[in-house]
Parts: structure tokens; C-alpha cells; sequence
């Protein structure tokens, strides 16, 4: 593996600092950003009462980079409580026009707002009907005056030194397709659950939707002793089930304490004889508990809080129903 370096390269006769480089253009596009918050205006507020009315999809259009950009932005809608996707320009000539409803609402993105493309289909989506928001760089093309709504995305320099690839404007562009995503998920409330059913997949996917019964260990899983149980006899249940504690419960099933490895060294430490010691007089009280319908995530996060291993899980009736370890949800990818 080679090593970063921050020293001047030599390219075809020319020095070059790479990370310097990648601070010139870091800086172009946040100045980029900073001039955006100031273009945003009205016309935003407009956008978004058109897109929360929209009864069918948001279909946003692009070429290019632009298209990328899009496709990006129809994504992060459609996983924020706003369906839509994206429609190449060119394919809707030949064809895929048809995927358009009569209930859709459209978004073009140009910068230069004369892609030839988006042009060509202005004059059917006008005869559709549809609503139209452009997001370009110019208000004065084309492509922003053939729209009801227009956002403007202009940006004063590309980082490009040639001035030719997108790159400020593409970012200035995506980040008010973000802008209008969250702007939609809180106006209409939405929930991270319903966040989570749109991410079934992977870790994110895991993350949300897990449950803490879904890792837990239950029933004959479970290490228990009562009160008045020997310290000894404690540490042979402790030993069989492997979790490194044991629960101290009454007959209900309900929780009076823990004992776990740190208190047994804790214990050696104070007392010369345990043969004869209860578990109840060693046990830790109030434990740390999580009930058995909370993300498994919000356990983790309170496990690594508190800097323990184990979890006391307890059902609806406050009765102990299982045990979750750190090591079960770091081996799930949590």
C-alpha cells in the first residue's frame, strides 16, 4: 500500500499539488453553496405546495450529468416519502414518453436550460397538461420559461479550470434536489418507520427494522437464579449459559438484579469466604434493561452509553423475556 503524500507531483514537465488542489476546488463549491441559500426564494415554497399535491409521481428529466444528478434526486425522493423516478429525455422521444400520467408532476434539469432533448418535448408535455418545475441556471432559458415554477441552481465559477465540466453546478443542483426532498418528508410527517420500510436491505435495512427479541437470547437461554440462591451455585449458571452474567428474578419472572463477571471480581476483592454468600447480597440493582420491541440499534447505542456488554430484556408486563448481547449485534453488522 502507498503511502499519502502532500509533496509536489511532476506531470509531464508541471508541479502539481494534488491535496492543495483538492482545497481550490473544495472551497469553489462551497462558495457555490453559500451564493445557492441566497437564490432560494419563493419560487421554492411554490415548488414544494405543487409536489405535495402531486397525486401521481415526480418524474424528473436530465442528460447528461444533469441526468445523473437526477436520477440521484428522483432517488432520495422516492426513499422519503415522495414516489418518483427518473426518465431519460431522449428515450421519452422514443417511447417512454407513455410511462407519463396525467396525474404526474415533472421536474427538467438543465443548467444551461437549452438542453435540445428536454426542448423537444416541451411542446407534448404542454398539450398533457402536466406541471412543470425547471431547475437551471439561467431564468432566462428556454427550459425556465416553459415551466410554471422555476429554481434557479446558477453558480459563478465551475472548479473545472477549463470552465467546461460540471461540477459546481451539478452540486449546487443536487443539493436543491435534497433541499426539496426533506422539505417534503417534514411537511408530510414522514416517519422513520416508514423510512425503514423503503430500506429493507443491507445494514441500513437491519438497522431499522431489527428488533431487540429478533437477537436476544430466550427461554432455557436465559440465566436465572432466585435470591436466596448459593453465589456458587450462581456462578454455575453463569458458567452454562456463557453470557457472562446471570438474572436475579422473583417468582414472577420479574427482575430483582444481576450478577455479572465484574461483580464476582469485585466480590473476591472484599470477602475471604463465599461459600457461604447469597447472590442477592452481591447483586448488582437496577440494571440496565431495553424492552423487547425497541430497535436493536437503540440497544447497541445504550449498551456502547454505558460501556456494558449485556442487556436485561423485559416484555410488555415488565417480566424478563431474554438477555441481548453486545457480540450478537456486532456479528449482525449493527
Amino acid at each position: 500500500m502507498i503511502a499519502a503524500r502532500n509533496d509536489a507531483v511532476s506531470t509531464e514537465g508541471h508541479s502539481m499539488n494534488f491535496c492543495t488542489k483538492a482545497q481550490e476546488v473544495i472551497a469553489i463549491e462551497t462558495r457555490a453553496l453559500q451564493e445557492l441559500s441566497k437564490l432560494v426564494d419563493d419560487q421554492f415554497n411554490e415548488a414544494c405546495k405543487l409536489l405535495m399535491t402531486c397525486k401521481g409521481r415526480i418524474i424528473v428529466l436530465g442528460m447528461g450529468k444533469s441526468g445523473i444528478i437526477a436520477s440521484k434526486i428522483a432517488a432520495t425522493l422516492s426513499s422519503t416519502g415522495s414516489p418518483a423516478f427518473y426518465l431519460h429525455p431522449a428515450e421519452a422521444s422514443h417511447g417512454d414518453l407513455g410511462m407519463i400520467t396525467e396525474n404526474d408532476t415533472l421536474i427538467m434539469i438543465s443548467y444551461s436550460g437549452r438542453t435540445a432533448e428536454i426542448i423537444t418535448l416541451i411542446p407534448m408535455l404542454k398539450k398533457l397538461k402536466l406541471p412543470m418545475i425547471a431547475i437551471t441556471g439561467f431564468p432566462d432559458s428556454i427550459i425556465a420559461k416553459a415551466a410554471q415554477i422555476h429554481l434557479n441552481v446558477h453558480v459563478a465559477h465551475e472548479a473545472c479550470p477549463l470552465g467546461l465540466a460540471p461540477t459546481a453546478s451539478t452540486t449546487a443542483t443536487l443539493v436543491m434536489g435534497d433541499a426539496l426532498a426533506i422539505a417534503l418528508l417534514e411537511a408530510k410527517g414522514f416517519t422513520r418507520e416508514q423510512f425503514a420500510l423503503a430500506h429493507p436491505g443491507g445494514n441500513l435495512g437491519k438497522r431499522l427494522l431489527s428488533k431487540v427479541k429478533d437477537f436476544m437470547h430466550s427461554k432455557t437461554e436465559i440465566p436465572r437464579v432466585s435470591k436466596d440462591t448459593l453465589l456458587l451455585h450462581a456462578l454455575v449458571e453463569m458458567s452454562s449459559k456463557r453470557l457472562g452474567m446471570t438474572t436475579i428474578l422473583d417468582a414472577h419472572d420479574r427482575l430483582l438484579g444481576i450478577f455479572t463477571d465484574g461483580d464476582l471480581r469485585r466480590t473476591l476483592q472484599q470477602q475471604q469466604e463465599i461459600s457461604t454468600i447469597k447472590i442477592h447480597e452481591v447483586m448488582s440493582l437496577h440494571p440496565k434493561t431495553i424492552n423487547e420491541n425497541e430497535l436493536a440499534s437503540n440497544a447497541l447505542t445504550l449498551m456502547e452509553t454505558h460501556k456494558i456488554t449485556a442487556l436485561v430484556v423485559l416484555d410488555d408486563q415488565q417480566k424478563v423475556s431474554g438477555i441481548l448481547h453486545l457480540h450478537d449485534l456486532l456479528e449482525e453488522g449493527l
